[in-house]
């Protein structure tokens, strides 16, 4: 089985141990998953990339095999920052590609503009810049979009909820959501929910959204231009962020690529991997 030739591996940073999956030699590509999933999102990218990349898949904070640190503070985005920051340095680099998809695309938003040296290029898919976020929640239509959000505010119950019924709601977030319903295998499937399953993970990765308003994941501030060479790739039909957050984005990236991908979800990487590869090449040789 391919998952079987990439080799497993822990790294200290910032005070905890993060689980990761590796493949390949070279300069660092590491790729940040989103909710509720872990590195076994970018299952697609690992080998396409390997050939010339050291492809690091990391398990955030929370998730998965990685430690689960109590309490809502442990899940700060200066925290999560600090985490990736440990990770480059504790894998022996300096800088990296940075290939991200929903909350781990909002944490290489803010990654990048904390620490721009250490991200030579910036790929971001189905996350939009935190700004145009921001601006989004003060329409009735991502405010509506965006429920879940504030549902997951609520203490316990959401825990409940989506342990319920053999964790159905983490497998209808993959089976619902996806336009391409064969994108996604039983094996697939059960993966993501024995993931999800793991004893504290999920109060870990509702800590997140718990943070998110108190944290500056979201919120007005005043945000520059980043000069990174940046990627976005966005599936249209998402059903959790609107498309219209992509616009304007060049605002804020002085070197934006923008690709939308027509009759794909939220899970873009995992749903059309072929052209996602396609489009990560052909930014990554035509800025290289």
């Amino acid at each position: 089985m391919w998952i079987d030739k990439w080799q497993h591996g822990y790294v200290k940073t910032n005070g905890i141990k993060l689980h990761y999956v590796t493949a390949g030699a070279g300069e660092l590509m590491l790729m940040l998953h989103g909710f509720p999933e872990f590195w076994y999102s970018w299952r697609h990218q690992i080998d396409e990339f390997s050939e010339d990349y050291k492809v690091v898949a990391l398990d955030l904070r929370g998730y998965n095999d990685s430690d689960k640190p109590a309490g809502v503070s442990a899940y700060t985005m200066a925290t999560l920052i600090e985490d990736i920051r440990g990770v480059i340095n504790g894998l022996g680099y300096g800088t990296c590609i940075l290939v991200a998809h929903d909350w781990g695309g909002a944490i290489a938003w803010h990654f990048a503009y904390v620490y721009p040296d250490m991200v030579s290029k910036l790929i971001v898919m189905n996350l939009p810049h935190p700004a145009k976020f921001s601006e989004g929640l003060s329409t009735p239509k991502q405010l509506l979009k965006s429920w879940y959000i504030f549902f997951f505010q609520i203490p316990w119950l959401p825990e409940q909820l989506l342990a319920f019924n053999d964790y159905r709601a983490i497998a209808a977030a993959f089976t619902e959501w996806a336009i391409d319903k064969s994108a996604f295998t039983a094996e697939d499937i059960a993966a993501f929910k024995d993931a999800a399953s793991r004893r504290g993970a999920l109060t870990a990765m509702l800590n997140y959204y718990r943070n998110i308003f108190q944290s500056g994941a979201i919120g007005s501030r005043t945000w520059s231009a980043i000069k990174i060479p940046t990627l976005m790739i966005w599936g249209e039909n998402d059903a959790a962020l609107g498309k219209e957050l992509t616009y304007g984005t060049e605002l804020y990236v002085k070197d934006l690529t923008l690709k939308y991908i027509p009759n794909c979800s939220h899970w873009v990487q995992q749903e059309q991997p072929k052209l996602v590869n396609q489009y990560m090449r052909e930014f990554l040789t035509a800025i290289s």
